[in-house]
């Protein structure tokens, strides 16, 4: 292969070192040249085309310092808009982000000495918010974009229109109630002395329904009769209804087992749980995500963590697990064994299993001389040698 072949392993590992950034002080800046060591830079400094761009600087020295600190200042502006957007950041972060790129002009080569002295010129031209804390400098970039102003004065409007909808809505209701108290006068009521004449006259009020002493009165007794007499209505239809749901109910009498079936109904209704496990229990792992080893194979559960969790030890190895409730399942045990209730009405109980009917997906249970029949869910029953359940 020749020396200056592409894919020679010379050629290739200076590909590799050039990728990474190298040290600041190999770095020319009028030529964009990175050096790897001392000697390359003192080569390159010895070079005519570094010498041309010497002259080239010296005849302008500000041009050349002003179109460096331009592109510093839009390049570092436009990371932290894209970057961090109108959020609150330290000026070191974003600068340390700013200078992981290869190509990015160096800050000794603008009109900023220290990264200080550039977050405060930031600050005084109005580029950004910037504070000083005992952790250093942070910058909050402020997006003047026209776009962006648009936006907020359109929601601005929006908000002020919202609000003006609501104050002429409730100005019209105003008006609405004032017209309507307009037609009609408050009459108040007129208040006489109680004044006894004679001593031994006997003092006898008239109760009489037509009775009335002035206007305010006659017009307060219509009300009050209107009222109590939708209120005697209603408590004439109550008692009615009360009266033949009664009759129905004596007629149509509920046997002992119906009454035990609605009470069973009514404990499954407000007693059923999302979370069946209980200790000292036998279930089944049904999930594959451990292997064939411990797939379909039984354990007992010996500790239960935030009801949904639970610590199982397999019978055949004596291995123990952590495992989610879903990755097992409860085992249906022979007729006559124990079981344990592990949901609804009866949870926490302990039985014996009398008789399962496959067909139906049911089993029947004795709890205390009580018999219960229970249908086990199809898909994922909860039945096994230590408990009941959904």
């Amino acid at each position: 292969m020749g020396k200056s072949d592409f894919l020679s392993p010379k050629a290739i590992a200076n590909r590799i070192k050039s990728k990474g950034l190298q040290k600041l002080r190999w770095y020319c800046q009028m030529c964009q040249k990175q050096c790897r060591d001392e000697n390359g830079f003192k080569c390159h400094c010895m070079s005519e085309s570094h010498q041309r761009q010497l002259l080239l600087a010296s005849e302008n020295p500000q041009q050349f310092m002003d179109y460096f600190s331009e592109e510093f200042r839009n390049d570092f502006l436009e990371l932290l808009r894209r970057r961090f957007g109108t959020k609150r950041v330290h000026n070191n972060i974003v600068y340390n982000e700013y200078i992981s790129h290869r190509e990015h002009i160096h800050m000794n080569a603008t009109q900023w000495e220290t990264l200080t002295d550039f977050t405060k010129w930031l600050g005084r031209e109005g580029l950004c918010k910037v504070d000083e804390t005992p952790k250093g400098w942070y910058i909050q970039y402020i997006d003047r974009d026209p776009e962006t102003i648009r936006r907020q004065q359109e929601q601005e409007r929006k908000k002020k229109q919202d609000l003006d909808d609501e104050e002429k809505t409730a100005k019209f209701i105003e008006q609405q109630v004032r017209r309507g108290l307009e037609g009609k006068e408050l009459e108040m009521p007129v208040y006489t002395e109680l004044n006894r004449e004679n001593e031994e006259e006997k003092v006898t009020f008239n109760l009489n329904k037509g009775a009335s002493t002035s206007v305010a009165a006659s017009s307060k007794t219509s009300v009050l009769g209107q009222n109590a007499l939708k209120m005697v209505e209603g408590a004439v239809k109550r008692k009615e209804a009360a009266h033949s749901s009664g009759q129905s109910k004596e007629k149509k009498k509920k046997s002992a087992l119906d009454e035990i079936m609605e009470l069973e109904e009514e404990k499954k209704r407000t007693s059923r749980r999302d979370y069946w496990l209980q200790p000292e229990i036998i279930v089944k792992i049904v999930t594959k995500k451990l292997g064939e080893k411990y797939h379909k194979k039984k354990a007992v559960v010996k500790e239960v963590i935030d009801k949904y969790t639970a610590v199982v030890k397999v019978i055949d190895s004596g291995d123990k697990l952590k495992l989610d409730q879903t990755h097992l399942e409860t085992v249906i045990p022979a007729p006559g064994k124990k079981v344990m209730v592990l949901n609804g009405g009866y949870r926490g109980n302990e039985g014996i299993l009398e008789s399962i009917n496959e067909k139906r997906f049911s089993v029947t249970i004795t709890i205390d001389s009580l018999v219960i029949r229970r249908r086990a869910a199809q898909t994922q029953p909860r039945l096994n040698s230590g408990g009941f359940g959904k």
